[in-house]
Order: C-alpha cells, then structure tokens, then sequence
C-alpha cells in the first residue's frame, strides 16, 4: 500500500524551502534515512530523508519548486524493499526491516513525518522550553504572547518585540503577515511614509524605480531565501536601532609572528585564525562589559542581560551571508575554537550549517580583512547590541619613543547600539580588545 512522504520539521522556524536536487527517481528502492531529496531553507541546505525502507512509487515535485512542511513531495510502497533484498543478498541484516512495513497506517507515522499537529487541538501549543530568553515566550501580564513558534522565530530574525505587534487573529493571535506588516508600518514612519511593499517589505520602503529599460537591456532576478532575510533584517535594524561606530587598531606584531609559528607546527584542521583568537577575547570583554553581551526590551523597559557568550561569525558564502555561532565561547580555549571555527565555517560555505546552528548568538564578529579594506561599519545583528569589524591589517612607522620602527596594525570597528552602550563604554571596550590582543597578560590580568 503506497504512504506519502511529507517534508518533515527540519528545524523551528522553517515553514518552507526550495528543492534544489531530486536524489533518487520513480522505481528506486530506498532504505530507512537515505536521502530523498536536497531542500534550501533560509539558511541552509537540508537533506530530507526517507521514512521507511520500500519503493518510491510517485515524485510529486521538481527541482526548483517550494514545498512547505507537511506537504507530500513522494510517494512509496513501504517493505518492498526489504522484500526483495534477500534475493540479492541472503544476509540476515535485512531481517528486521519488515517491522516498519507491517504498521504502515499514519497512527505510528515515523518521527521525520510529524510536522502535522493532532486535528483536535483546540489551543496553540506552549512555547518551547528550549528558548528561555525568548522574548516572545516571556510571561506579560500573566499571558503568553498569542503566536505560534514559526511567527515569533520569524520577529526574532527581524528583531521585532513581538508585544508590540497587534494579532489580527483569532483571539488576537499573531501571524506572520502581522509581524511584516508592523515592520512595515515602522518603516514607514521612519521613512516618512513611504510604501513598503512586497515579500520583503523593508527592502521596498523607497520611490518606485525608473523603467530602466529605456537604457538598455536588463535582466531580473529574484532574491534567494537567504538575501531576503538579510534585507528584511538589516533593513529593519538600520530604521529603529541607533547606531555609533567606533573604530581603533591594535599592534599585532607580534601575535601574527606567534600564530604562524603555531601553523607552522599544527595540523591543518587545527590551524589558527585570527579570528579565533579574537573571539576569546571578544569573549573576555563581554564577561568584562556584560551590556554588550545584552538585549533591549522597550516593550517592557528592561535590559536582558546573557549568562552565557555565544559568539557569531559571519561567513561568506555564494548564497549569501551566514553567521554560524560558536558556543560557550568564555569556556574554551583558543585551540578548541579554532578547530571548531574551521569545522563550522567549511560546512557553512557547504551550506551543510543547520538553521540551530546559527540560533542563539549574543556578539557577532565580521571579519573582511581576507579580502581587504581598510575600515566599514558592520551593521549591528538584532536582537543583539554590538557587532565588531575586522579590516586588512598593514605595516605602519609607529613611535617607540626614539624613532619609528615597521610594526603589523590591525584596523577594528565596533558598532553598537546606544540606546544600551555610551560612547565611552564603545571606547573602553573596544581599547580593551586592542590592548588583549597587543598583551594577551592583559587578558589574566583583568580577569
């Protein structure tokens, strides 16, 4: 008897994606778990995997189409293929495959198919327990924001206080469209009242465009997941955080001689960034200056400060921008981080990075100075305060107080968010970073 296969919950938040690779064809026999089929969501590419072992009988999408969770994408004959297998193969490995056949009726749907909820339920499921700093689960007057979990991961990425936002819902429940129209309406105020419309509505606060036409050919193309997302939200955190940058440069003479000698020695895998050696002193400093390592609720006139230091790195890939973070940043060393920052940012480049993997981040880090530059300011990554750029160190003369002698300066740009962070805790902070990076002892030093 042929089951559908759904597109299961991949991961909370994503709602849909883009097939961009079919794996196997109609008549192909497939076990428990092989991949079916690659899918784009809006940050990463996720295999769908196959609930059972048996024969694909139908393939009900292309490459190119979007699918939403839930949605049937194949269909199957479950236990043909374990059925035939000992034909082939007499070994007696394949025996308990027939356990998943004789129950192929949707009560024992297997765990990748369970996207759809029970039909009885009345009431919106709580939210998760695993976002306690969530400000969308945050109890306010004894109620619980009325949203489901995709519509509040949707307000986190455009950094939205999802109290703020009025549900058009039944019971005043809030949906997606009503997240997008808020931003919209807040640009359009900052705007001045100019039309936000369109999937991405921050993108569009502006005039209409000329018929470019009139100048000679052009062609259109549609922004990917991942470029949407990232013009909603930077869009969106541009308008309505104000932000100052700061910038200084730290000597790292002597840091750079140290971490080749260390390459020189280390296994590949190992090899020393210096960008993770700047994210345990970013680590340090948050520890140091806690409200950077903070989030702002207006809605309730609170600063959330974070026990933890989960730090971002933005990695550059040809789909667009991603920030994978490394956790726990303030308790592990720079060996560790290093490996784990070259593991993270080869399967982010993959596009083989979870959307769980980029969750969570307090601080992020950009670093450009591979490709050049000598100073930009980073956009700060909302819901969090601060962001620090990394610029193409350079020989300069420095004094030494007898002369100038040729010393390695690195150029460093923090912006941050002064609602939360005064002009000269950015300064305090960021001489902090420079001075940790000039003599690391600064960093045992001060604790």
């Amino acid at each position: 008897m042929a089951q559908d296969i759904l597109v299961p919950e991949v991961s909370d938040g994503v709602t849909e994606g883009t097939v961009i690779s079919l794996v196997v064809a109609v008549g192909d026999k497939v076990e428990a778990d092989q991949t079916l089929l690659e899918m784009e969501t809006d940050k990463a590419v996720v295999a769908i995997p196959c609930p059972f072992d048996g024969v694909i009988t139908e393939i009900r999408v292309a490459e190119g189409d979007t699918v939403k969770i839930g949605q049937a994408i194949m269909a199957g004959e479950a236990g043909q293929a374990s059925a035939a297998a000992p034909e082939a193969d007499p070994a007696p490995a394949e025996a308990p495959a027939p356990v998943e056949a004789e129950a192929p009726a949707p009560a024992p749907t297997p765990a990748a198919s369970r996207p759809l909820p029970p039909a009885p339920q009345a009431a919106p499921p709580p939210p998760a327990a695993d976002t306690p700093v969530d400000l969308a689960t945050v109890r306010q007057g004894g109620q619980v924001a009325p949203a489901a979990p995709v519509v509040r991961r949707l307000a986190r990425d455009l950094g939205v206080d999802i109290y703020q936002v009025q549900g058009t819902g039944p019971g005043g429940r809030i949906s997606e469209a009503d997240v997008r129209q808020f931003v919209r309406e807040a640009m359009q105020r900052i705007t001045g009242g100019g039309a936000a419309t369109g999937e991405f509505p921050g993108l569009h606060a502006q005039r209409p465009l000329p018929d470019f036409t009139k100048w000679g050919p052009v062609t259109q193309e549609p922004l990917s997941k991942v470029r949407g997302i990232t013009a909603d939200a930077m869009s969106y955190a541009w308008s309505t955080i104000p932000m100052v940058t700061q910038y200084d440069q730290a000597d790292i003479t002597e840091l750079e001689a140290f971490r080749k000698d260390f390459n020189r020695k280390a296994d590949p895998a190992d090899k020393l960034t210096m960008t993770a050696i700047l994210i345990k002193v970013c680590a340090a400093a948050l520890k140091a200056f806690p409200q950077f390592n903070s989030s702002l609720d207006m809605a309730r006139r609170e600063l959330i400060l974070k026990q933890y230091v989960h730090v971002g790195v933005a990695v550059d890939t040809p789909g667009g921008l991603l920030v994978p973070v490394l956790r726990d940043a303030d308790r592990k060393g720079i060996e560790t981080l290093a490996t784990e920052l070259n593991e993270v940012a080869e399967k982010t480049r993959e596009r083989r990075i979870s959307p769980a993997d980029m969750e969570g981040g307090t601080f992020t880090i950009s670093n450009l100075g591979g490709i050049g530059g000598t100073n930009f300011t980073p956009i700060v990554y909302a819901p969090q305060v601060a962001i620090l750029g990394v610029s193409r160190a350079e020989t300069k003369p420095l004094w030494n107080g007898t002369g100038f002698n040729p010393h390695l300066v690195m150029p460093l740009s923090l912006t941050y968010d002064h609602r939360v962070i005064d002009g000269a805790d950015g300064a305090r902070f960021l001489r902090f970073v420079c001075e940790a990076i000039e003599k690391p002892i600064n960093l045992v030093m001060k604790g």
